[in-house]
Order: structure tokens, then C-alpha cells, then sequence
């Protein structure tokens, strides 16, 4: 039987009716709007209901290449078609620059947006089918949609239920330094707007053709990213220092004052879900963490039916023992011997103790650290390219130094992020340093369980302004960074993807460090010549080891 928190609500509603419209926002961009109410024998129910908004870049209503039409609201991966049989109004609007919709892209989520999104909300609030209260949903840039749009608190905005998204936009686009597979794909050619299903007023297409034809002005999304070494860089594309302005931490006290209800929910094999957690941690939210990949609806867990209950308590007002529930519901692989959820009072992690591991020549474990040594190698440019959509890493053992277990003695549970907490030197102080936990398998198969990644001159530890649950951070802002000497040590703390699992007995752990990943879209444009010697320091008092978090 499926994990969930809740049944449905108890209404049910079985049909659908949809419009579509423009609708102008505050400087008279129109935005393309599609509203679905729940219906009974084809007529939409006639009375106002609470209301939940979609905001995407993907375009909510279009053509696929089989030409069937594809509409954001009737899938369930967000449980929006639950939401309507349940009795909510689902509103999915394009964002400025795609889609539909009019106008051009400053930036990616920049305060444009929000505030485009906060106009929405407020509009929908308005309509007559609609009882004041909306709420938010979405995962990856549709659940940074919903982030962005609440940090602007809009007055009927009561909850949002957000999956994959980021706190801090620089230490997850350009974390340690390096910009890596994420937000840098090819902007979309014109074609894929054009696919987009007009409006209903749109009766012959000029109005989208139009619309797409403002979007030539976007702002390149690859650019922006590469062009903004630091956090304190300013965009010469948007005239801004757009790291701050884009990310969410700067707005917490804004979403807490306001009051708005957060969910926030990952999946482990997921690189957004380090973000994740420490999202729910600064806004005492409610977690879920699941087994799969990036938005995938979690194995063995009603998603759609999380979804509404969040939503029933927080739009509808019903179950008032609700916070009263575990906050968390997370996935432990290979929890008595397959894999299960665990419901707990805190995040995962929170209570975990770290465990040193450290690096030798004999390898890698958690015995003392042994006599000092060093090994050194020659940074690998010449990889496998990634998949398009590469969000997890394959093992990287060939292309870097690897740093192997003994067999387990016995199982080990570990949830958490792990720490390396490294010391390392290089002949070129602009190298990068990539780390891997890898799971040897009995039958010498691999797998990447965590990983990291840290320029070597962003090596400088800072304050961070907001709870990391104690995990190192670096700022970025220029006046961090600080090159090492060529040949001079260096220590590197890196905090590495989350992780919550149970080795078992037989299996070894793997530690690898490279520097450089197939996942970087520019690699050929950033690869070093000649290739950096980087040598990593192990054993004595100065030795390299990771900090696992073993599971209390």
C-alpha cells in the first residue's frame, strides 16, 4: 500500500472545464493564463472554491511533435488533477518570454517575474470562481516559480508545496566556484513557443505569433550564469549584482512575516535536495525526501494525495490536527534490506553523528589515520559526455584518484551530508576539485551515492546568513577568494549531496577526487592547458578524511 499522510478531500468532482486568457500585469505585459475548474457533467461548479497556481516556462498548454496537445493541469506529478477532483480551481500561466505569453525575460526568476507572479495571484484572488485563498505547486523551475513568488508575500498567497528548487541560487548554480550542468543548456529555438496553444481569444494565432516574437529580446539564461564569477558580480546582462537578487534567502523574513504555509520536498538522487533541506530548515517547513531523480513522484508514496492534504488544511481550513503530524517523511535505501520511509519530528540528519573516514595508501576507512603520504595526479579533460539532462554522475574512478574500503563488516546507515574535509596543493591555483562517494557493490559494480565540487580559490570558509545545519560555507563575494600558491597546501572543507542509505555488509565505499566533471556544458572553454598536477594529502596530522554521517 502506498504511503500517504491523507485520503482525498471529500469532494469529488469528476469533469473539467477550461478558458484561457491574457492577462495584463502591472506594466501592461500580458501573460497567458489557462483556468481549470472542476465540473460535474460538463458544467464548472458554480460556486468560488480556493485556487492553485502554476507558474511555468514550459508552456502549459502545447503541441507535442505526435500532435497531441499536452496540458500542465490535467497530470497528476503535482497532483494537480487530484487538486481538481478535490475541488480546487488549477491556474497555469506562462511566465514573460515563453509560452504565450507576451514580453521578454530579464533574467531567470528574477524579482520581474515574482512580481509578475504576485500580480497573478492576486488576480486569480479576484475572480468569481475563485474564494480568495490560492496556493502555489511546483518542482524544479516550476517550484522555484512558487519560492519566488511567495518571497514577494502577495496578500492572498496562503501556501506553496515546492519541490527541487534552490535557498541560495549562486551556492547551487555555481556551487564552490564552479558552474556545472545545471540552468546552462541552449536557449529554445522560437519553434518550441510557437507549438504553445493560443488563448482562447487567439482565434487565428497572431496573437502568439506576436507574443513569440518578443521573446527574441530573452536574456540568454547560459550567459547570465557564466558571465558572474562571484557572488558580488554584477550581470552586464541584467545591470545588477542577480546572484542576491535571485536568491531566496535574502527573503525569508518576508515569507515568515506573511505567513505562508511551506512544503518543500526532494528526492535523494537529486542534486536540488541539498537545497531542499535547508530550505525546510529556515522555514520550519515540513519535508519530504524520496527515492528517484529529479521530480520524479516518489516510489511507494501518494504524492498527489500529500499535495492535497497540505493544501485542505492550509486553503480549506480542514484537519486541525495536522501540525501535529511528523515533519519529515524521507526514504532510507536499503532500510531492512530493501528500502523504507521513516516519518520523524525533525530533518534528516539533524541527529546523525559524523563519522571520520579517512584517506590512505592502504585506502580508505574509519581507522586511524595512519602514516602521512601524498598522491598526486593529473587532472582528466578527456571524458565521456554526460547525458543532456545529466542530473546524477556516473563514477568518475578513471579519471581521478580513487580510494578504496575494505568489505564492510557489517551494515552501516548514513543520512546526511557528507563532509571532505580535504588538504590538497596544485601547481595551478586555478584548479577545480570535484569529490565522489561512491558504493562498490559486492559484484564490483558502482554507484554515486554524494557528491561536491570547490575551486581551490574559493577554499576560504565564511558566515553564511542563514542556517546550514552546521555544514561549511563558502561565500563566493570577491573579497573571499584567495588563489593559493602554486605547489602550497591548501585546506578544503566541501559539503557534499545529501545522502540516506544503508551499506551493507560485503559492499566498500569508494572516495574519488577529480577535477573536472563531464557535466560541465563548457568544459572545452574552461579546461586548463597545460592540465593541473593535484595532490591530495592523506595520513598524519594534516591528512585528507570525510566526515560520514552515521545515522543514530
Amino acid at each position: 500500500m502506498a504511503l500517504s499522510a491523507s485520503p482525498l478531500s471529500a469532494e469529488s468532482y469528476p469533469d473539467v472545464v477550461s478558458t484561457s486568457n491574457y492577462v495584463a500585469v502591472r506594466d501592461g505585459t500580458r501573460l497567458a493564463m489557462s483556468v481549470y475548474r472542476p465540473a460535474v457533467s460538463g458544467q464548472a461548479v458554480n460556486k468560488p472554491l480556493p485556487v492553485i497556481f502554476v507558474f511555468t516556462p514550459y508552456r502549459g498548454r502545447f503541441k507535442g511533435p505526435d500532435g497531441k496537445i499536452n496540458e500542465t493541469a490535467l497530470g497528476d506529478n503535482l497532483g494537480l488533477r487530484s487538486l481538481l477532483r478535490a475541488g480546487y480551481v488549477v491556474a497555469v500561466a506562462d511566465v514573460r518570454g515563453k509560452g504565450a505569453s507576451f514580453g521578454h525575460r530579464r533574467g531567470f526568476q528574477d524579482r520581474t517575474e515574482a512580481l509578475d507572479g504576485r500580480d497573478l495571484v492576486e488576480w486569480l484572488a479576484e475572480q468569481p470562481f475563485s474564494d480568495g485563498s490560492v496556493g502555489m505547486v511546483g518542482c524544479s523551475y516550476l517550484g522555484g516559480s512558487a519560492f519566488q513568488v511567495a518571497t514577494t508575500a502577495p496578500p492572498s498567497l496562503k501556501a506553496a508545496f515546492i519541490g527541487a528548487s534552490d535557498l541560495d541560487k549562486y551556492a547551487f548554480v555555481r556551487n564552490g566556484g564552479i558552474t556545472a550542468q545545471f540552468n546552462t543548456r541552449p536557449d529554445e529555438e522560437p519553434e518550441v513557443d510557437l507549438a504553445t496553444v493560443p488563448m482562447d481569444e487567439d482565434s487565428d494565432g497572431s496573437m502568439l505569433k506576436a507574443a513569440v516574437a518578443e521573446h527574441a529580446s530573452n536574456t540568454p539564461m547560459g550567459p547570465l550564469w557564466y558571465g558572474m564569477p562571484y557572488r558580488d558580480s554584477s550581470s552586464t546582462l541584467t545591470g545588477t549584482k542577480f546572484w542576491e537578487e535571485v536568491g531566496p534567502y535574502n527573503y525569508l523574513d518576508t515569507v515568515k512575516r506573511a505567513g505562508i504555509a511551506t512544503y518543500f520536498w526532494g528526492n535523494w538522487r537529486d542534486e536540488p535536495t541539498s537545497q531542499i533541506i535547508l530550505s525546510a530548515a529556515n522555514l520550519s517547513s515540513r519535508l519530504l525526501a524520496g527515492p528517484g531523480g529529479h521530480c520524479q513522484p516518489p516510489q511507494g508514496f501518494d504524492l498527489p494525495g500529500e499535495i492535497v492534504h497540505f493544501f485542505d488544511h492550509y486553503l480549506k481550513g480542514e484537519d486541525p490536527e495536522y501540525d501535529k503530524l511528523p515533519r519529515a517523511t524521507y526514504w532510507v535505501e536499503g532500510l531492512n534490506g530493501t528500502g523504507g520511509y521513516v516519518t520523524s519530528a525533525e530533518l534528516p540528519g539533524v541527529r546523525s553523528r559524523p563519522l571520520p573516514w579517512f584517506l590512505s595508501r592502504g585506502g580508505f576507512g574509519w581507522q586511524t589515520a595512519g602514516a602521512a603520504g601524498v598522491s598526486t595526479f593529473t587532472v582528466d579533460y578527456d571524458l565521456p559526455p554526460a547525458e543532456y539532462f545529466a542530473f546524477w554522475p556516473q563514477p568518475m574512478v578513471d579519471h581521478g584518484l580513487g580510494f578504496t574500503s575494505a568489505p564492510l563488516q557489517s551494515d552501516i546507515e548514513f543520512v546526511g551530508y557528507p563532509v571532505a574535509q580535504l588538504t590538497v596543493s596544485s601547481d595551478n591555483p586555478k584548479a577545480d576539485v570535484f569529490v565522489y562517494l561512491d558504493r562498490v557493490k559486492t559484484d564490483g559494480t558502482s554507484e554515486v551515492i554524494s557528491f561536491g565540487r570547490l575551486k581551490l580559490s574559493h577554499h576560504k570558509l565564511s558566515l553564511a546568513p542563514y542556517e546550514t545545519l552546521g555544514l561549511p560555507w563558502h561565500s563566493g563575494f570577491a573579497k573571499d577568494v584567495d588563489a593559493p600558491a602554486p605547489g602550497a597546501d591548501v585546506s578544503l572543507s566541501i559539503a557534499m549531496t545529501p545522502v540516506s542509505l544503508v551499506v551493507p555488509a560485503g559492499d566498500s565505499l569508494r572516495f574519488v577526487v577529480a577535477g573536472a566533471d563531464p557535466r560541465q556544458r563548457n568544459l572545452a572553454d574552461i579546461k586548463l592547458n597545460p592540465a593541473p598536477r593535484i595532490t591530495v594529502r592523506w595520513g598524519g596530522r594534516d591528512g585528507s578524511r570525510v566526515d560520514l554521517p552515521l545515522s543514530n
